[in-house]
């Protein structure tokens, strides 16, 4: 009777134990806080939202774990499934920064192309507008075209400061409105000359 007694006492004593030991991993929790938050420094929310989300989900993931696990009863607790939850979550967290930091790099490349192009364009464009033909009734459509190429070239001039902040998405898309509207302009020179030769009789 006793010998049983003292078994279970022993028992009872282990499982207190084990309880005592089953505590929420916070160094891995922490890791994989800290590897989120690399991710959001790295401007994830910008260049790698899917990755972002994927991180944020596999954090939810191991706070509902960890939920679950507060609420049963202390000596049943267990924080194995957890810690592979916080790997998980480390290595999304991971994962997404260097996304980011891969798609960062590659927007500012294609900024800095689409800029480089854009102000070629804008040189080009002078140059046909200055050559392009002028008579009685086109002085107002002139006008209006030296005004849009104006307006590019100060768009321009705002892309690169965006550029040098470090936005390189938006850089790039305000780069490509520029483009854009002075493509229009010499799309609109060149249907001028075409209309001049026409008259001309192709000459």
């Amino acid at each position: 009777m006793r010998k049983n007694l003292w078994f279970g006492l022993v028992l009872i004593a282990g499982l207190i134990l084990v309880a005592g030991c089953a505590k929420p991993p916070q160094m891995d929790i922490d890791a994989a806080t800290a590897a989120i938050e690399g991710a959001k420094t790295a401007e994830a929310a910008e260049y790698a939202p899917r990755a972002l989300a994927s991180a944020q989900d596999a954090a939810t993931a191991v706070s509902d774990e960890l939920a679950v696990q507060q609420k049963k009863f202390a000596l049943f607790r267990s924080y194995k499934k957890a810690k592979e939850l916080c790997a998980a979550a480390k290595a999304a967290g991971e994962q997404a920064a260097q996304t980011a930091a891969t798609e960062k790099e590659k927007a500012r490349q294609e900024a800095t192309a689409l800029i480089e192009q854009s102000k070629v364009a804008l040189t080009e464009a002078k140059d046909m507008l200055a050559k392009a033909p002028r008579g009685k009734g086109s002085q107002a459509d002139i006008k209006a075209l030296e005004s849009d190429l104006a307006a590019a070239e100060m768009a321009l001039v705002e892309v690169d400061n965006v550029f040098a902040s470090g936005k390189y998405l938006q850089a790039k898309a305000r780069a490509n409105a520029a483009m854009q509207q002075i493509q229009n302009v010499k799309n609109a020179i060149q249907a001028a000359i075409d209309a001049r030769t026409k008259a001309r009789g192709g000459k």
